[in-house]
């Protein structure tokens, strides 16, 4: 047999739509009213200001360890838009912009960040499954979640976010092998922020794109500019799409910036350049697409400045909700299982005792087991 070259049935592009400059090539635009797309703006503003928010409160001891998302806003929002309501989302946590679009109450994304377990229920009527930090593990769930879309024939379709660093983890390649060999109706997101933590995106792997990663495992990659809005609406809206057909998977590589810290608990001037981070800062997909919509007319600096005051509000308000809430010292008995077992319930006894020991037998210490039966689930 001769020696040739292999001609492989995928493919993997490029796409970028918006520069820098608020310019955009008009033929890939994507067909929106003004009304969506000023609701991207404020979905990438909402997002922004949100997380400028959160590391106040992280500094002032209000909530724990944060991972700020400023610049990655985007690659967030853009592939959530595009999903049904009853399509499955799996976030990591860089994904406040998608997971507010979806419908998460914003004080529950602050509990969630503040270590209160309420924070992991997801909201009824929305199809995600909560903030999840270990690396790659969200392309498992993604795969898994994709399988049973598949099994149940419903047209429905899973979107699972990871990040560079996420693509060296074996969870990575093993949710890619199923969803290729298994033709899995899943979109995987990688929010190429171009740094692991420490480690430069040069140092995770030889190939020249992440995207081209898809065709190791049978099916089509696309390397979108993630700070460019319309690159990646387009590109999730024709994976989603293509999914949702019975057309398979695509993995998508979103290049953008992580502008901010990895999180509250890192000090990325010890690793990286300001002058690396302020070229990128020209790159910054809020600034490029408020260009794009002041060009056009259809949004100006007096609209924005409201906007930017109703997202004060709200955010404001979700901070204080969020603050009120008392949680309850019984939830690890009311969650942990359906029917609870002999050995907790006589832990729960034992609890119960204490608090009543040290309340004087009023407050959350009145809770008895057969409440706690009733409403475990």
């Amino acid at each position: 047999m001769p020696r040739k070259k292999i001609e492989l049935e995928n493919h993997v592009e490029s796409l970028s739509i918006l520069d820098a400059d608020g310019n955009a090539d008009e033929s890939l635009v994507p067909k929106l009213e003004p009304a969506e797309m000023r609701k991207l703006l404020r979905g990438m503003l909402l997002a922004r200001r949100y997380d400028e928010r959160m590391l106040k409160l992280q500094r002032q001891g209000r909530i724990g360890t944060y991972g700020p998302a400023l610049g990655q806003e985007a690659a967030s929002l853009g592939p959530a838009y595009v999903l049904s309501k009853n399509d499955w989302m799996i976030p990591s946590f860089r994904e406040p912009a998608g997971m507010l679009y979806r419908g998460w109450p914003m004080d529950k994304l602050i509990l969630w960040w503040g270590g209160n377990e309420t924070g992991s229920s997801v909201p009824e009527g929305i199809r995600d499954t909560p903030i999840c930090v270990p690396v790659a593990s969200q392309c498992l769930y993604g795969a898994g979640v994709a399988w049973g879309c598949k099994l149940r024939g419903d047209g429905t379709v899973a979107l699972c976010f990871v990040g560079d660093g996420g693509t060296s983890e074996g969870d990575f390649h093993e949710a890619m092998n199923v969803a290729g060999a298994f033709n899995l109706p899943l979109v995987c997101v990688i929010q190429n922020n171009q740094w692991a933590i420490s480690l430069p995106r040069k140092k995770q792997t030889a190939s020249s794109t992440l995207a081209q990663k898809a065709l190791a495992y049978g099916f089509n990659g696309i390397q979108v500019d993630g700070n460019d809005i319309f690159a990646v609406l387009t590109a999730a809206g024709e994976a989603v799409d293509r999914a949702r057909r019975g057309g398979g998977p695509t993995l998508i590589e979103a290049v953008t910036y992580r502008l901010g810290v990895h999180t509250t608990a890192d000090d990325p001037k010890k690793y990286r350049t300001e002058d690396e981070v302020e070229a990128w800062k020209c790159r910054d997909p809020l600034a490029r697409y408020y260009k794009y919509l002041k060009k056009h007319g259809i949004l100006d600096d007096k609209a924005r400045d409201m906007m930017e005051e109703e997202i004060a509000e709200e955010i404001t308000a979700a901070v204080e909700k969020a603050e009120r809430y008392e949680p309850d010292v019984l939830e690890p008995w009311r969650y942990c299982f359906a029917t609870m077992p002999n050995f907790l319930e006589g832990q729960l006894e034992e609890f119960q005792a204490y608090l009543e020991s040290v309340s004087g037998g009023e407050g959350r210490s009145n809770h008895k087991r057969s409440e706690l039966s009733e409403n475990v689930h």
